[in-house]
């Protein structure tokens, strides 16, 4: 596994299926392409969690967002692609966009604009969203440092990104879209 400062050599990585570390709002973040079924299902495999609870996705621009806010009216579209003061993960309807392995069970997908520069750079290069899960296994708390990362995974993971975290102290808070129910603080 290495440590790697380039967005687009992680970028390059997650395309050819790779599994990535990266830093996030708040805690360090497993992430991958959401479309390519056997890296999201190797990221489940390293945290012991089941398919059925589903995964957040991460975008670094409202253009990336463009699949799922063509489906939704205006009044949703502009509340998924607007800052929110805390990092906020928006559950939104979805059967036909995001596949079922990212989804689980669930016929909707939680989804982050997130306003930190690397994982904004990274998606930029990546032209599109990401995987974007704690790093921990199941039972553990996230990963707050690069060493732990290592400690949780060592070579598991293709490549770590050498950025810092954002400065939140909680992980995105997760609402549903159409109806502002809170499911996670």
């Amino acid at each position: 596994m290495k440590l790697i400062h380039s967005p687009t050599q992680l970028a390059d990585i997650v395309r050819q299926g790779g599994v990535i570390a990266y830093p996030t709002e708040a805690v360090w973040g497993l992430g991958c392409d959401p479309f390519n079924e056997s890296a999201v299902k190797k990221i489940l495999s390293l945290k012991s969690r089941a398919i059925e609870k589903g995964l957040i996705l991460v975008a670094g621009n409202a253009a990336q967002l463009a699949p799922w806010t063509e489906t939704l009216t205006t009044e949703a579209a502009e509340r998924l692609i607007s800052k929110t003061a805390i990092p906020t993960s928006w559950v939104v309807p979805d059967t036909q966009i995001t596949p079922p392995w990212v989804r689980g069970q669930h016929a909707s997908v939680a989804i982050r604009l997130s306003q930190h520069a690397p994982v904004q750079a990274l998606c930029a290069a990546f032209n599109g969203t990401l995987v974007s899960t704690s790093a921990n296994p199941a039972g553990l708390d996230p990963a707050m440092s690069k060493e732990e990362v290592i400690a949780y995974f060592g070579d598991g993971i293709d490549a770590i990104y050498d950025a810092p975290l954002g400065g939140n102290s909680q992980p995105s808070q997760v609402k549903d879209l159409l109806s502002d129910t809170l499911f996670r603080a």
